[in-house]
């Protein structure tokens, strides 16, 4: 696990650009809080949504992601002004947080926008529980929240905004359906489902850190589609809360909440949440867990009891998610990977289409765009094909046909990566067996989505001056070598999941 965090790939360093950028929008956010005169609240509730602010939204534009942070207050205000307002009155409260969790999933139907909107509207309820907020807080917390969200803004689309450099990444919509066909749908089911067991439990747990359980239940449905997928979320954070709380003893509680110790420390763990995010969960979970200690510490509350009673509530809400997702309209995590492989494999074929045209003189021709999408679908692959991938399975069949289907859809990459970079050569010119080639791609693109035979012919004898060719056969070819395992006798590598 540490060796993958530290030797995962990094293109154009954009993980570490991220955290970096991070540390930076919230050690402004929270000195524009210190310099307003705010309280410790004020600072941590302003250092909240600026991390928020920099974490959640992810639109495909930058004028995309500009929008959301502009409307993070709109959703945020209302509902600290809710938790403020019900703090005295527990079974409202309660209904009303449920109802905040339910709405935060269904958000996600609405694609990144919805995402982190809902997730912001969650967290603003959930900070208010976790410093106890009432009314006469509010003006501060409002402006707590405005200033920071602002600051957060100034570094992300002003002083650094590395993202114009970039292309548009693709942004995959979760699974379409209608009614309880629809997967938002059915997991905000789950999540309220989960949330509610959680925070029952977690309140006979604790009448005080209750909702440490909801919270883990909530984030446990962050970014999963599938049972296989939360139940694997809910181990790993389980195991990064455990590893966090072990370094919580070594390191924060020596700090006995010193400010400036403090604040370097809690810098090195947003670096780590945001620098570690994309590559495991289990180590975002650690530097989360370890900055929630030191935060604990500054309120003067820090101590190894508090520690066990964050692992005994995070326990909880981890059993919430599982229970929610095995008995609650579950969503099977092989009909999940079947839809998001089938995406792969048209943007496959879309790719090589693109390609071609490039290189027959089209002007509008651009296949980048079409690789940075297929990117994200097989981030979505790989996210959905973890639970039978994972070291506890003990399916060995279907972890191996996975593994396969990973490793032929990551030499279709390969592939397409090979096929834009020729294209993007401006010496590149058409040869005529292109479009016989693209043909074929695209037969057995047609052929492994609607259960048709895929061949693969003889090559027209591509050579190492022939680049093109050479990476539209090795398509070709890894296409049809994925017809075996997508086609196993249990009918999905994932069948039965």
């Amino acid at each position: 696990m540490l060796k993958r965090v530290f030797t995962a790939p990094d293109p154009g360093r954009t993980r570490l650009r991220f955290a970096t950028r991070a540390v930076l929008g919230i050690t402004l956010a929270v000195a524009v809080c210190g310099l307003a005169g705010h309280s410790l609240a004020g600072a941590v509730t302003g250092g909240l949504a600026a991390l928020l602010a920099l974490f959640t939204v992810t639109d495909v534009t930058v004028r995309g992601q500009a929008v959301t942070t502009a409307l993070l207050p709109a959703v945020g205000l209302p509902v600290l002004t809710a938790a403020a307002e019900l703090h005295d009155h527990p079974v409202a409260r309660d209904l009303t947080f449920l109802a905040v969790v339910g709405a935060g999933v269904y958000a996600r139907r609405w694609g990144p926008r919805g995402h982190s909107l809902g997730v912001f509207a969650f967290m603003t309820f959930f900070v208010a529980q976790f410093l106890h907020a009432t009314t006469g807080q509010l003006p501060e917390l409002y402006a707590a929240v405005l200033l920071s969200v602002a600051a957060a803004a100034t570094v992300r689309f002003g002083l650094w905004c590395y993202e114009r450099r970039l292309p548009p990444p693709a942004a995959p919509a979760p699974p379409g359906g209608t009614g309880l066909a629809r997967v938002t749908t059915r997991q905000a089911i789950q999540a309220t489902a989960g949330a509610g067991f959680a925070l029952v439990v977690g309140q006979l747990v604790s009448g005080q850190r209750w909702y440490w359980a909801v919270g883990a239940t909530w984030w446990i449905f962050v970014n999963t589609t599938s049972r296989g997928e939360t139940l694997v979320r809910g181990f790993r954070r389980l195991l990064g809360t455990v590893i966090g709380i072990a370094l919580g003893l070594l390191v924060a509680l020596p700090v006995h909440g010193d400010p400036t110790v403090t604040a370097v420390l809690a810098a090195a763990c947003v670096f780590g949440i945001f620098y570690t995010a994309a590559v495991s969960y289990t180590w975002m979970m650690l530097w989360v867990t370890l900055l929630a200690g030191l935060l604990y510490g500054l309120l003067g509350v820090l101590g190894p009891g508090l520690l066990v009673l964050r692992l005994a509530e995070t326990g909880v809400g981890a059993l919430g998610a599982a229970l929610a997702v095995l008995f609650v309209l579950p969503v099977t995590t092989h009909s999940v990977t079947d839809a998001w492989i089938q995406r792969a494999l048209r943007c496959v074929h879309a790719c090589a289409v693109e390609t071609a045209r490039r290189l027959a003189g089209a002007a509008d021709a651009d296949p980048a765009p079409r690789v940075a999408e297929l990117e994200q679908l097989l981030a979505r692959v790989r996210l959905s094909v973890a639970p039978l991938v994972h070291p506890l399975n003990p399916m060995r069949g279907r972890k191996r046909r996975a593994r396969h289907v990973l490793a032929l859809l990551d030499d279709c990459a390969r592939e397409v990566r090979g096929l834009v970079a020729v294209a993007a050569d401006p010496e590149a010119s058409h040869d005529a067996r292109l479009a016989t080639a693209c043909r074929r791609v695209e037969a057995a693109v047609e052929a492994l989505t609607e259960g048709g035979d895929v061949l693969v012919q003889a090559a027209d004898g591509p050579s190492a001056t022939e680049p093109v060719l050479a990476h539209l056969h090795g398509l070709e070819r890894a296409l049809a070598e994925l017809a075996r395992p997508l086609r196993a006798p249990s009918g999905s590598p994932l069948a039965g999941a």
